[in-house]
């Protein structure tokens, strides 16, 4: 398999690359960005020297598909959906690791304040959660993003045995900074994060719509959650705290039987016995997901832990790949964590 990546100069670009190196039926031929073009990637990012030689490339649709199988779009909001037209008419596979096309128009246009992509092109991509998404012999699909992501596989199997309050839902999430992407700003600066901790976008976040929407798919009566984000400071990770009222009648048993049966066929994610750290996951495909229950408030709090890097972005895009053309789902992704 033949893959270009365009947006190599980001994190999830180079994580990508990163994860590719260790494939056994890839290789990355070509690679692209807006800058920097015509160096070698090794002279801007030395540990890569002897590992990736290719040199940047200029975007060129009609080139990538004659020396590819694959487009990954590993760029920020707002710039794939003016780039994947040629893609489209061609019946050429593509990845989107943005938000471009997870969204309908008006509603992609309301939460990211940018131009959304044309319909008859976002109508063609399908939203793909690894787990729960049939991506076999698909063409284009839209990687979910990393908050949505933890938030979603902690939420499905509670919707799937209609076993809590719909109006109950309360998500706080945090993320390490290079979820904030990499363009600095003074919100990223080392003084700010560093040391602290930073609420932003309450209410506000872009992934509020595509978490709703998608749940939704599993219980249509869900209207709306609660939902906080907070950078940490860490470089990796997101940790998502979720907390939900139990329907009458149910207990720690019950939920944790849910839980290992909705996963057990899941390979990269792990229901633990005790609240999961970020430690168990960076530098990894998996998901971590536990829980606890307060009798006297009836309230179930679940933790899903993960690496925002891997899962919330470049891994779940390889496992994306895997799935769509038949590969082992695993394949390439199951390097054990950085724990310490």
């Amino acid at each position: 398999m033949r893959i270009s990546i365009v947006g190599i100069t980001g994190y999830s670009g180079l994580e990508l690359l990163r994860i590719l190196q260790h494939h056994p039926r890839a290789k990355v031929v070509s690679i692209h960005a807006t800058k920097e073009i015509g160096k070698f990637l090794s002279e801007l990012y030395p540990h890569l020297k002897g590992l990736c030689d290719l040199k940047i490339e200029v975007f060129d649709s009609q080139r990538i598909m004659q020396q590819a199988d694959l487009v990954f779009f590993a760029t920020p909001s707002g710039v794939a959906k003016e780039m994947v037209a040629d893609f489209i008419a061609a019946d050429f596979p593509v990845i989107d690791l943005s938000g471009d096309h997870r969204l309908p128009g008006d509603i992609y246009k309301k939460w990211y304040k940018k131009e959304p992509a044309q319909a008859i092109i976002q109508k063609k991509f399908i939203y793909a959660l690894s787990e729960f998404a049939d991506v076999s012999e698909k063409r284009f699909i839209a990687n979910p993003g990393c908050y949505a992501t933890a938030t979603e596989l902690v939420l499905i199997p509670l919707l799937q045995a209609q076993a809590i309050e719909l109006d109950s839902i309360i998500v706080d999430a945090k993320s390490g900074l290079t979820g904030a992407g990499k363009n600095p700003t003074e919100a990223s600066h080392f003084v700010q994060v560093h040391d602290n901790y930073v609420t932003y976008k309450l209410n506000q976040h872009q992934h509020i719509p595509e978490i709703v929407q998608f749940l939704q798919s599993f219980d249509e009566k869900l209207a709306s959650i609660q939902f906080s984000t907070s950078l940490i400071p860490v470089n990796r990770g997101i940790v998502a705290t979720v907390y939900v009222k139990l329907r009458k009648g149910l207990n720690v048993a019950d939920i944790s039987s849910m839980y290992r049966r909705c996963y057990q066929d899941k390979p990269f994610v792990r229901v633990q016995a005790a609240l999961p750290t970020l430690h168990q996951v960076i530098g990894t495909n998996y998901t971590d997901i536990g829980f606890d229950y307060n009798p006297v408030t009836n309230i179930l709090t679940v933790v899903a832990v993960l690496d925002n890097l891997v899962k919330g972005a470049a891994g779940q895009a390889v496992q994306n790949m895997n799935l769509m053309f038949g590969f082992q789902e695993t394949e390439g992704l199951l390097s054990p964590p950085l724990f310490v």
